[in-house]
């Protein structure tokens, strides 16, 4: 039988206590963290933050709960006597965004200047966080890493929800990282396009982008809300307002109208692959040289250095 495993000392936060019950009835139904994250469709993680109370869970979900768990309606009475607004822990910018991220059923998003983060392969990103605020900091460049492929996983699986891209050109021309960064990223992008689930389009520079001045994604969670999400230089910005999303949603719609096909933008990244794969080559063959002559002058500097008298043998 599940035991409680509440912390010792009182709790002001009535998320929290909403958080221990959860797990407390997760845990009496026999559940993992994992379990319940493959039938709600979430990652894990969504699941221990709201365990943790620092997660607010939709009505619909908390519902599902009480069903999975046979808990009647106690977690949806719960749920209504917690004061989300004025004790959860809120999570920073882009967590409360990264939640609402695992469980959408549709994301549409345009990225400029650097590649959109649920298309970048390991190597990209690890070259992109090395050049950020965690440059020189290995432990950290790998755990940023690991967060960023993490978000991944649900989308770039076959059937998995749509994820639908428009990718200024900017964005696979700007090199990251060194031309064999950018090959692997190339390889990467026309590798998942091929899953269905997956569309990628690209937005020529020779295209009027009056419409959208910067990067966005467009959300679609199972109960039906939209959310649209931006970020400035130092938060993001999401917002469920319909008026607002209707507007984004316009927009995103109208300047798809003005990138390449989606069969043009797989030509394109292909034009592109090809390229960094020929600049690959031409930096190898330019280090090999370099090593060359490298080597060749410590022969010379050898041969000419100053000749050391050697004693001869007496007759």
């Amino acid at each position: 039988m599940a035991q409680r495993k509440i912390k010792q000392g009182t709790t002001a936060s009535s998320a929290i206590m909403f958080g221990e019950e959860l797990k407390y009835a997760r845990e009496g139904a026999s559940y993992r963290q994992e379990d319940v994250g493959k039938l709600l469709h979430c990652d894990r993680t969504v699941i221990s933050r709201t365990e943790s109370g620092k997660r607010k869970p939709s009505i619909e979900e908390v519902d599902e709960l009480d069903r999975l768990y046979g808990t009647g309606d106690l977690l949806k009475r719960l749920f209504g006597r917690v004061d989300w607004d004025a004790e959860i822990e809120h999570p920073d910018w882009f967590q409360e965004y990264a939640d609402h991220e695992a469980i959408a059923i549709g994301v549409r998003a345009y990225q400029d200047g650097t590649m959109y983060g649920l298309l970048q392969c390991q190597q990209y990103a690890r070259a992109l966080f090395a050049t950020g605020d965690a440059a020189g900091n290995a432990e950290e460049i790998e755990e940023l890493t690991r967060a960023r492929l993490s978000r991944q996983s649900r989308f770039l699986v076959p059937d998995g929800p749509l994820l639908l891209v428009v990718l200024d050109e900017s964005a696979i021309r700007r090199v990251v990282g060194g031309p064999g960064v950018m090959r692997c990223q190339m390889e990467h992008l026309l590798r998942v396009a091929q899953l269905r689930n997956v569309v990628i389009q690209v937005a020529p520079f020779s295209s009027q982008q009056t419409l959208i001045n910067t990067a966005m994604v467009l959300l679609e969670l199972p109960d039906g809300q939209r959310l649209v999400y931006s970020e400035s230089l130092d938060r993001g910005h999401l917002s469920g307002d319909s008026a607002t999303v209707a507007r984004h949603q316009r927009r995103y719609d109208r300047f798809r109208g003005e990138c390449l096909s989606e069969s043009d933008s797989l030509r394109l990244m292909a034009e592109a692959l090809e390229g960094f794969r020929d600049e690959e080559q031409r930096a190898r063959r330019g280090r090999l040289a370099e090593e060359q002559l490298q080597r060749q002058q410590r022969r010379q500097l050898h041969r000419g250095g100053p000749r050391i008298p050697r004693p001869r043998p007496r007759a």
